[in-house]
């Protein structure tokens, strides 16, 4: 019993967790000026009382800024409509929604190196998990396709591409979360300094990076699954 279990775990359960790992890393790298506009975000500024009025935050209505790794939404109330920016891995924030008082310059996106990195990451991650579904259910193909992924040259390079991936792509969200976090404790700090004539406003952080510890935490399974070879072992 528990070395079916071990089996469908390593054939079935790891190639979606893989799967899984790629979709969510994607809605956390192309959000929000591609997809989910004002639902998925790096960083966001929204409409709050917390850092100029004493007591408990309550919501109000004024602007919001959606950042990301590609570019950046905004919408000027809550009632408006959402604009985003031309995604690019060098973008600039359309911060034109914040009232004058509000520390804009505070706001700036990563070096255009980190998104180029994060991109490879991903692409290294879908590669790998064709190549890890490949190898694992070779079984199944033709006798000429299980001979070339029955190879351990195959096998290795599978390895390293989703391991290369994940340290890539780990590394460079790591980055990215510590030069958002920066971002976000200046911007608060200055707002909270004006007292209550500062704009009513306060930065966080995002549910993109969320999303990214998850997909992180998924794909560790089948990477490490492909590095001890368990694919390999559990379909022959």
């Amino acid at each position: 019993m528990i070395a079916g279990l071990s089996k469908a775990v390593t054939l079935y359960l790891a190639p979606v967790l893989a799967l899984t790992a790629i979709i969510l890393s994607l809605f956390a790298f192309l959000a929000p000026s591609l997809l989910l506009h004002d639902q998925v975000a790096l960083l966001v500024v929204s409409p709050s009382t917390a850092l100029v009025q004493a007591g408990p935050a309550q919501g109000v209505d004024g602007p919001s800024i959606f950042l990301g790794a590609l570019g950046s939404c905004s919408r000027v109330n809550n009632a408006a409509g959402i604009n985003c920016v031309a995604p690019s891995i060098s973008p600039i924030y359309d911060l034109s929604a914040l009232p004058d008082k509000a520390p804009n310059l505070l706001l700036s996106a990563p070096t255009p190196t980190t998104p180029a990195f994060i991109a490879v990451a991903l692409a290294f991650s879908i590669v790998f998990f064709f190549m890890f579904t490949m190898i694992s259910f070779r079984h199944k193909m033709g006798a000429k396709l299980n001979a070339s992924l029955d190879k351990p040259l195959v096998q290795r390079l599978s390895a390293w591409i989703g391991f290369f991936g994940f340290i890539i792509g780990l590394t460079s969200f790591l980055i990215v979360r510590m030069w958002f976090g920066k971002a976000i404790q200046d911007f608060n700090n200055s707002i909270q300094a004006q007292g209550q004539q500062g704009p009513k406003l306060v930065a966080s952080t995002g549910n993109a990076f969320t999303m990214v510890w998850v997909a992180y935490a998924f794909s560790a399974v089948p990477i490490i699954i492909s590095l001890a070879k368990l694919n390999v072992t559990a379909s022959k």
